[in-house]
């Protein structure tokens, strides 16, 4: 299984939308300071993920979540959820 995932940073309004086998391994990765990209922006606060069957569908989605449609379904998800 492959998983898109979606972090908010808890210093600033920033996302992060990634792919991987490993949620879990992945978040603490960049709460870590190992993902080149996000290190200046920790702590992340896991907002949520999706599941996927192939490697390809898991792409197309975390593509389309980093294009601009995508990134404001992000953020009004984020407006309606219990931590935004």
């Amino acid at each position: 299984m492959y998983f898109v995932y979606v972090l908010k940073s808890d210093n600033n309004w920033r996302f992060y939308v990634g792919m991987t086998e490993d949620v879990e391994r992945r978040v603490k990765e960049h709460n870590s300071g190992k993902t080149k990209s996000t290190k200046g922006y920790k702590p992340w606060i896991f907002f949520f993920k999706e599941e996927y069957k192939t490697r390809l569908e898991a792409r197309n989605r975390e593509k389309y979540l980093k294009s601009g449609i995508g990134k404001e379904f992000i953020k009004d998800k984020w407006s309606h959820s219990s931590t935004g």
